[in-house]
């Protein structure tokens, strides 16, 4: 039974190859081949056997495997209150340096609103949508 998460294989087929792989999770075919943080990670799921030229994998391990490397944990914010950076980065067990470099940079969104002293308060709602769609950040080892 294939996950409902994991890529479909064709029909008359178990395995999914790289090619299937990249379009279900969005990526180009060759950065899911070739980047050591997917096919090439020493976890990444042993071939099942060919097709043709290219390798399958089962659809479960794949995604098995994309769960356990590439799947941002939920934030554990309350949507409703508003949070200061480095309430974020306690919550988020990162680096409050981060967030203000991504706000530098653009790459965080707007504050839902500033204090009269001039802090920049975010909704828990509001980092939680954020977060969700950036990839998972996991320390090697």
């Amino acid at each position: 039974m294939v996950a409902t998460n994991a890529p479909a294989p064709p029909p008359g087929r178990v395995g999914v190859t790289f090619a299937e792989i990249a379009e279900h999770y969005g990526k180009a075919t060759r950065y899911v081949a070739e980047n050591p943080r997917w096919g090439r990670h020493p976890q990444w799921p042993s071939s099942i056997g060919k097709r043709g030229r290219t390798y399958e994998y089962k659809p479960e391990d794949v995604a098995a495997f994309v769960a356990a490397h590439h799947t941002r944990e939920a934030v554990p914010l309350d949507p409703e209150r508003l949070y200061t950076v480095p309430e974020i980065a306690t919550a988020t067990s990162g680096p409050a340096d981060s967030i203000w470099a991504d706000i530098s940079r653009d790459r965080w969104p707007a504050p839902d609103t500033t204090t009269e002293d001039g802090t920049k308060l975010w909704r828990g709602a509001t980092v939680i949508k954020h977060l969700a769609g950036r990839r998972a950040y996991r320390k090697r080892g």
